[in-house]
């Protein structure tokens, strides 16, 4: 796993709710140009382009250029790497609550 603060900059980028839509078409339909992403959304291109440029800052997405667009994709390592943190943090909360539970349930 990167340093925590690869880490933040990756739950950062995720906290958005309009780039969670994105990763999750992105996912869904694979690499994608600009233009895809915009179709049939209400957030203009602008807006999406700096979306993107976060997700890439914090390591989730890539781009590379074909032809005269830039095609974006999901960097699959780094999603692994946010659902083994939150795998890490549900089953330290887990164990957290079976010792509540004994300790409230003994006699």
């Amino acid at each position: 796993m990167r340093s925590s603060g690869g880490s933040v900059r990756l739950f950062a980028a995720l906290g958005d709710p309009t780039r969670l839509r994105l990763v999750a078409r992105l996912c869904d339909g694979g690499p994608m140009s600009i233009a895809r992403l915009t179709d049939g959304s209400k957030v203009s291109r602008q807006a999406i382009t700096k979306h993107l440029r976060v997700m890439e800052g914090s390591g989730l997405l890539r781009s590379t250029r074909r032809g005269r667009e830039r095609v974006w994709q999901v960097d699959h390592r780094r999603l692994e790497e946010a659902r083994h943190y939150l795998d890490t943090i549900s089953k330290q909360w887990d164990d957290a609550l079976l010792r509540l539970r004994d300790f409230v349930e003994q006699p």
